[in-house]
C-alpha cells in the first residue's frame, strides 16, 4: 500500500501503525483501539427493538458486541454519502472499520439468492469508484465483492471477461483513491476453486494493486482448511500477497452444506494474526442465507434471531 505524504497531523496517531508499507508480521490494528462495532447492525438493531425477548441478551453479548463487517450494495442510496459517513464516524472514535463492496453486476450468478448487482459496466465503475473516494485517507478494511471470482462457472466467457476487467477497476480504485484501506479481493473458500486456477483470477484483477484477498466469506470452513487454501494461493502468486479469513460462523466447520446449515457456530471473533492478516466476521451472524436449509422461510439478507441462537448454541 502507498502512504500518503499529505496525510499530515490531521490523521491520529494509529493511522500511522494501521497503513504501514505491507509486510509479513505487519499487526493491521497496531496502535489502534480496534475495530469499530456497528451499533445499527442487524444484530443490534433487533436487540434493540426486543429488548424483552429471552434472546435478546445472548444475541447481544456473543454478536451484536462484535465488529461486523457492514455490507454495501446499490440499496438506491448515496454510496459516497453512505460510506463516508459510517467510515467518518469510526474515524472519529480511533476505530477501524469493515466495510463489504458488493454490487457487481450478475452478483451471485450460481445461487441466485443475493441477485442483483449495478445494471451495467460503467453503473458499477461509477458506484465503486465513488465507494473508495468516499473512504479516501481514513483508515478501512474492505472486502471486494464475494463470490465475483468463485462464481466464473456460472457466467458466459463475455461475462466472465466482463467481470475480470470490472474488478481490475475496482483494485485500481482503492490503490489510488483509498490510499490507507486494506482492500481484499475475495476468493472464495477452500472447496469451490482449484488454488492455483483462483490465484489467475485474482492476478488478472489487479489482486496486486492491494494488500491481498479473502476467503471463507459467508462460509462455514474451518479457520486451519481456509488457511491452507489461502496459503496455496498465495505461493500461486509468488508468496508476495495476504489474505483474510471470515471466522463468523465456521467453529463447527462445514459439513458442506453452504446455505443456514444446522449445526453451524461462531468462529473466533475478529482479531489480527493467525496465519492470516486478519481474521474478521465478515458475514453477520443470523442473516439468512437465503431460503433454505434450517431457515426456508427466511429471504438472503434477513435476520432471524433462531439463526443467531442457533449459532451461539452450535446447533
Amino acid at each position: 500500500m502507498r502512504r500518503s505524504a499529505l496525510l499530515g497531523t490531521v490523521l491520529l496517531a494509529f493511522a500511522c501503525c494501521l497503513f504501514a508499507a505491507p509486510s509479513a508480521s505487519a499487526d493491521p490494528l497496531s496502535g489502534t483501539s480496534g475495530f469499530y462495532v456497528n451499533p445499527a447492525s442487524a444484530p443490534a438493531a433487533w436487540v434493540a427493538a426486543n429488548p424483552s425477548d429471552p434472546r435478546a441478551a445472548s444475541i447481544r453479548s456473543a454478536i451484536a458486541a462484535e465488529p461486523i463487517a457492514r455490507w454495501f450494495g446499490d440499496d438506491g442510496g448515496d454510496i459516497g454519502t453512505e460510506v463516508s459517513s459510517y467510515v467518518g464516524t469510526a474515524y472519529s472514535h480511533g476505530k477501524v472499520p469493515v466495510l463489504v463492496a458488493y454490487d457487481i453486476p450478475d452478483r451471485d450468478a450460481c445461487s441466485g439468492y443475493s441477485g442483483g448487482g449495478a445494471s451495467s459496466v460503467s453503473a458499477y465503475e461509477s458506484w465503486i469508484s465513488t465507494f473508495a473516494a468516499a473512504v479516501a485517507a481514513r483508515p478501512a478494511v474492505v472486502v471486494i465483492e464475494p463470490d465475483a471470482l468463485s462464481d466464473y462457472s456460472c457466467l458466459t466467457a463475455a461475462q466472465q471477461s466482463s467481470r475480470t476487467a470490472m474488478l481490475l477497476f475496482a483494485t485500481r480504485m482503492f490503490q489510488t483513491k483509498a490510499i490507507d484501506t486494506w482492500a481484499y479481493l475475495d476468493a472464495g473458500h477452500t472447496n469451490w476453486v482449484a488454488p492455483a486456477t483462483m490465484a489467475a483470477e485474482l492476478k488478472a484483477a489487479g489482486v496486486a494493486n492491494i494488500r491481498g484477498f479473502s476467503v471463507n466469506v459467508s462460509n462455514f470452513y474451518t479457520t486451519g482448511s481456509s488457511e491452507t487454501y489461502a496459503g496455496s494461493i498465495n505461493a500461486s502468486l509468488g508468496g508476495s500477497s495476504h489474505f483474510v479469513v471470515d471466522t463468523s460462523r465456521n467453529g463447527n466447520g462445514s459439513d458442506g452444506e453452504w446455505c443456514n446449515p444446522s449445526g453451524a457456530k461462531l468462529g473466533t471473533t475478529p482479531q489480527s494474526g493467525g496465519g492470516a492478516d486478519l481474521l474478521l466476521w465478515v458475514k453477520t451472524p443470523g442473516v439468512s442465507d437465503g431460503e433454505c436449509g434450517t431457515d426456508p422461510t427466511t429471504p438472503a439478507g434477513t435476520f432471524d434471531p433462531a439463526l443467531a441462537v442457533a449459532l451461539i448454541n452450535g446447533t
